[in-house]
């Protein structure tokens, strides 16, 4: 008997949920003439959600991510993991 038993990684599944989440918010920020990294760079910091446009609802997207997941998220990529 085949055991098709599906294995999910949460993770995985999440950093893709992130990923998009802060493409959107880039692409918001881009298009709104802002400097996404220095914008976003900002949110990190002080958690003050009005450095994210509300173009394209970027600012409520960038607020279902938690901050301590984005920054695992962020230093897991740049290191290359």
């Amino acid at each position: 008997m085949d055991d098709f038993t599906r294995k999910f990684n949460i993770a995985m599944e999440k950093d893709a949920e992130i990923r998009q989440i802060l493409t959107t918010v880039y692409q918001a920020l881009e298009e709104k003439g802002y400097n996404p990294i220095n914008q976003i760079v900002g949110y990190i910091l002080s958690e003050d959600p009005t450095y994210i446009t509300n173009h394209n609802n970027a600012r409520t997207l960038i607020r279902k991510v938690d901050r301590d997941e984005l920054l695992q998220v962020l230093v897991r990529k740049y290191l290359g993991q």
